[in-house]
Protein backbone atom coordinates (compact mmCIF):
# COMPACT_ATOMS: atom_id res chain seq x y z
CA UNK A 1 0.00 0.00 0.00
CA UNK A 2 1.42 3.41 -1.00
CA UNK A 3 -0.06 6.74 0.13
CA UNK A 4 1.65 9.87 1.40
CA UNK A 5 -1.10 10.76 3.88
CA UNK A 6 -0.44 8.90 7.13
CA UNK A 7 -4.06 8.74 8.32
CA UNK A 8 -5.23 7.44 4.92
CA UNK A 9 -2.39 4.94 4.65
CA UNK A 10 -2.91 3.56 8.14
CA UNK A 11 -6.67 3.44 7.72
CA UNK A 12 -6.48 1.48 4.47
CA UNK A 13 -3.87 -0.90 5.87
CA UNK A 14 -6.21 -1.55 8.81
CA UNK A 15 -9.15 -2.10 6.42
CA UNK A 16 -7.14 -4.48 4.25
CA UNK A 17 -6.09 -6.44 7.32
CA UNK A 18 -9.75 -7.23 7.99
CA UNK A 19 -10.37 -8.64 4.51
CA UNK A 20 -10.11 -12.42 4.07
CA UNK A 21 -7.26 -13.72 1.95
CA UNK A 22 -5.29 -10.45 2.03
CA UNK A 23 -2.00 -9.89 3.87
CA UNK A 24 -0.39 -6.45 3.87
CA UNK A 25 3.40 -6.85 3.70
CA UNK A 26 4.37 -3.16 3.61
CA UNK A 27 3.17 0.43 3.58
CA UNK A 28 4.98 3.21 1.72
CA UNK A 29 4.78 7.00 2.10
CA UNK A 30 5.82 7.75 -1.49
CA UNK A 31 6.63 6.12 -4.82
CA UNK A 32 10.33 5.67 -4.09
CA UNK A 33 9.57 3.70 -0.95
CA UNK A 34 6.91 1.70 -2.81
CA UNK A 35 9.48 0.59 -5.39
CA UNK A 36 11.91 -0.43 -2.64
CA UNK A 37 9.23 -2.42 -0.78
CA UNK A 38 8.28 -4.26 -3.97
CA UNK A 39 11.97 -5.14 -4.43
CA UNK A 40 12.07 -6.49 -0.88
CA UNK A 41 8.76 -8.36 -0.60
CA UNK A 42 7.60 -9.11 -4.18
CA UNK A 43 3.89 -8.60 -3.44
CA UNK A 44 1.12 -9.84 -5.72
CA UNK A 45 -0.59 -6.43 -5.81
CA UNK A 46 0.28 -2.83 -4.93
CA UNK A 47 -2.44 -0.34 -4.03
CA UNK A 48 -1.00 2.91 -5.38
CA UNK A 49 -1.90 6.53 -4.71
CA UNK A 50 -1.06 8.94 -7.55
CA UNK A 51 -0.18 12.30 -6.02
CA UNK A 52 2.88 11.67 -3.84
CA UNK A 53 6.20 13.48 -3.25
CA UNK A 54 9.61 12.41 -4.64
CA UNK A 55 8.14 9.83 -7.04
CA UNK A 56 4.48 9.99 -8.02
CA UNK A 57 2.23 6.99 -8.49
CA UNK A 58 2.44 6.93 -12.29
CA UNK A 59 6.25 6.79 -12.32
CA UNK A 60 6.30 4.26 -9.47
CA UNK A 61 3.79 2.10 -11.36
CA UNK A 62 5.93 2.25 -14.50
CA UNK A 63 9.06 1.25 -12.60
CA UNK A 64 7.35 -1.57 -10.73
CA UNK A 65 5.65 -3.03 -13.80
CA UNK A 66 8.90 -2.88 -15.79
CA UNK A 67 11.11 -4.48 -13.15
CA UNK A 68 8.48 -6.76 -11.55
CA UNK A 69 5.86 -7.72 -14.15
CA UNK A 70 4.35 -10.32 -11.81
CA UNK A 71 3.31 -7.54 -9.41
CA UNK A 72 0.02 -5.92 -10.41
CA UNK A 73 -0.86 -2.33 -9.56
CA UNK A 74 -4.29 -1.04 -8.56
CA UNK A 75 -4.50 2.75 -8.35
CA UNK A 76 -6.42 4.03 -5.33
CA UNK A 77 -6.76 7.79 -5.62
CA UNK A 78 -9.05 10.76 -5.14
CA UNK A 79 -8.90 11.65 -8.83
CA UNK A 80 -10.69 10.11 -11.82
CA UNK A 81 -9.94 12.82 -14.40
CA UNK A 82 -8.39 12.00 -17.78
CA UNK A 83 -5.01 13.49 -16.77
CA UNK A 84 -4.81 11.00 -13.90
CA UNK A 85 -6.58 7.98 -15.36
CA UNK A 86 -4.95 7.47 -18.75
CA UNK A 87 -1.29 7.97 -17.73
CA UNK A 88 -1.80 5.47 -14.90
CA UNK A 89 -3.26 2.86 -17.26
CA UNK A 90 -0.50 3.48 -19.79
CA UNK A 91 2.11 3.05 -17.04
CA UNK A 92 0.78 -0.45 -16.42
CA UNK A 93 -1.91 -0.15 -13.75
CA UNK A 94 -4.48 -2.87 -14.24
CA UNK A 95 -6.94 -1.50 -11.69
CA UNK A 96 -8.22 1.97 -10.89
CA UNK A 97 -10.39 2.88 -7.89
CA UNK A 98 -11.31 6.14 -6.23
CA UNK A 99 -11.00 6.54 -2.48
CA UNK A 100 -14.73 6.35 -1.91
CA UNK A 101 -14.44 2.62 -2.67
CA UNK A 102 -15.46 0.28 0.13
CA UNK A 103 -13.60 -2.75 1.40
CA UNK A 104 -15.61 -5.14 -0.77
CA UNK A 105 -14.84 -3.15 -3.93
CA UNK A 106 -11.12 -3.01 -3.09
CA UNK A 107 -11.04 -6.76 -2.43
CA UNK A 108 -12.84 -7.43 -5.72
CA UNK A 109 -10.38 -5.25 -7.67
CA UNK A 110 -7.43 -7.07 -6.08
CA UNK A 111 -8.97 -10.44 -6.96
CA UNK A 112 -9.73 -9.27 -10.51
CA UNK A 113 -6.20 -8.13 -11.29
CA UNK A 114 -4.71 -11.28 -9.77
CA UNK A 115 -6.88 -13.32 -12.15
CA UNK A 116 -5.75 -11.28 -15.16
CA UNK A 117 -8.83 -9.05 -15.46
CA UNK A 118 -9.08 -5.27 -15.14
CA UNK A 119 -10.13 -3.99 -11.71
CA UNK A 120 -11.89 -0.76 -12.69
CA UNK A 121 -14.50 0.93 -10.52
CA UNK A 122 -17.96 1.51 -12.09
CA UNK A 123 -17.24 5.26 -12.04
CA UNK A 124 -14.01 4.78 -14.00
CA UNK A 125 -15.67 2.41 -16.47
CA UNK A 126 -18.40 5.00 -17.11
CA UNK A 127 -15.75 7.68 -17.60
CA UNK A 128 -13.91 5.58 -20.16
CA UNK A 129 -17.10 4.78 -22.06
CA UNK A 130 -18.21 8.43 -22.00
CA UNK A 131 -14.90 9.51 -23.49
CA UNK A 132 -15.05 6.78 -26.10
CA UNK A 133 -18.61 7.67 -27.09
CA UNK A 134 -17.61 11.32 -27.48
CA UNK A 135 -14.70 10.45 -29.76
CA UNK A 136 -15.00 10.27 -33.56
CA UNK A 137 -16.34 6.97 -34.92
CA UNK A 138 -12.83 5.95 -35.97
CA UNK A 139 -9.69 7.26 -37.62
CA UNK A 140 -9.43 7.36 -41.41
CA UNK A 141 -6.35 5.14 -41.20
CA UNK A 142 -5.93 2.60 -38.44
CA UNK A 143 -2.79 3.03 -36.30
CA UNK A 144 0.04 0.55 -35.79
CA UNK A 145 -0.99 -1.69 -38.68
CA UNK A 146 -4.29 -2.78 -37.12
CA UNK A 147 -6.68 -4.54 -39.44
CA UNK A 148 -10.33 -3.52 -39.56
CA UNK A 149 -11.29 -6.68 -37.67
CA UNK A 150 -8.67 -6.10 -34.97
CA UNK A 151 -9.93 -2.53 -34.55
CA UNK A 152 -13.47 -3.87 -34.25
CA UNK A 153 -12.37 -6.30 -31.54
CA UNK A 154 -10.52 -3.49 -29.79
CA UNK A 155 -13.66 -1.33 -29.83
CA UNK A 156 -15.66 -4.18 -28.29
CA UNK A 157 -13.04 -4.60 -25.57
CA UNK A 158 -13.38 -0.88 -24.87
CA UNK A 159 -17.13 -1.41 -24.54
CA UNK A 160 -16.41 -3.89 -21.74
CA UNK A 161 -17.30 -7.11 -23.58
CA UNK A 162 -15.69 -10.42 -22.63
CA UNK A 163 -14.05 -12.71 -25.19
CA UNK A 164 -17.18 -14.89 -25.26
CA UNK A 165 -19.44 -11.86 -25.80
CA UNK A 166 -17.17 -10.56 -28.57
CA UNK A 167 -17.30 -13.97 -30.26
CA UNK A 168 -21.10 -13.92 -30.13
CA UNK A 169 -21.21 -10.35 -31.45
CA UNK A 170 -18.93 -11.13 -34.41
CA UNK A 171 -20.21 -14.68 -35.05
CA UNK A 172 -16.75 -16.20 -34.69
CA UNK A 173 -15.20 -18.67 -32.26
CA UNK A 174 -13.65 -17.60 -28.93
CA UNK A 175 -10.32 -18.98 -30.24
CA UNK A 176 -10.51 -16.57 -33.19
CA UNK A 177 -11.22 -13.68 -30.84
CA UNK A 178 -8.23 -14.65 -28.72
CA UNK A 179 -6.03 -14.66 -31.82
CA UNK A 180 -7.23 -11.17 -32.79
CA UNK A 181 -6.59 -9.92 -29.24
CA UNK A 182 -3.09 -11.38 -29.16
CA UNK A 183 -2.33 -9.75 -32.52
CA UNK A 184 -3.68 -6.32 -31.60
CA UNK A 185 -1.95 -6.38 -28.20
CA UNK A 186 1.35 -7.11 -29.96
CA UNK A 187 0.84 -4.39 -32.58
CA UNK A 188 -0.22 -1.71 -30.09
CA UNK A 189 2.25 -2.74 -27.33
CA UNK A 190 -0.47 -2.85 -24.67
CA UNK A 191 -0.23 -5.44 -21.91
CA UNK A 192 -3.83 -5.86 -20.80
CA UNK A 193 -7.43 -4.85 -21.40
CA UNK A 194 -7.20 -1.69 -19.28
CA UNK A 195 -4.35 -0.37 -21.44
CA UNK A 196 -6.29 -1.44 -24.54
CA UNK A 197 -9.22 0.75 -23.47
CA UNK A 198 -6.88 3.71 -23.00
CA UNK A 199 -5.34 3.04 -26.43
CA UNK A 200 -8.78 2.89 -28.07
CA UNK A 201 -9.74 6.23 -26.53
CA UNK A 202 -6.47 7.89 -27.52
CA UNK A 203 -6.86 6.82 -31.14
CA UNK A 204 -10.61 7.35 -31.41
CA UNK A 205 -11.39 3.70 -32.05
CA UNK A 206 -14.98 2.82 -31.17
CA UNK A 207 -17.95 0.99 -32.58
CA UNK A 208 -19.96 2.73 -35.23
CA UNK A 209 -23.40 3.49 -33.84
Amino acid sequence: MADDQTVVREGIVMLLGLLPGIEVVGAAADGEEAVRLVERYGPDVVLMDLRMPRCDGVEATRRIRTAHPATEVVVLTTYADDESLFPALQAGARGYLTKDAGGEEIARAIADVRSGAAGLSPQVQRRLLERLSAAPAGPAELPDGLTAREAEVLALIADGLSNTEIAQQLFVSPATVKTHINNLFAKTAVRDRAQAVAYAFRHGIRRNS
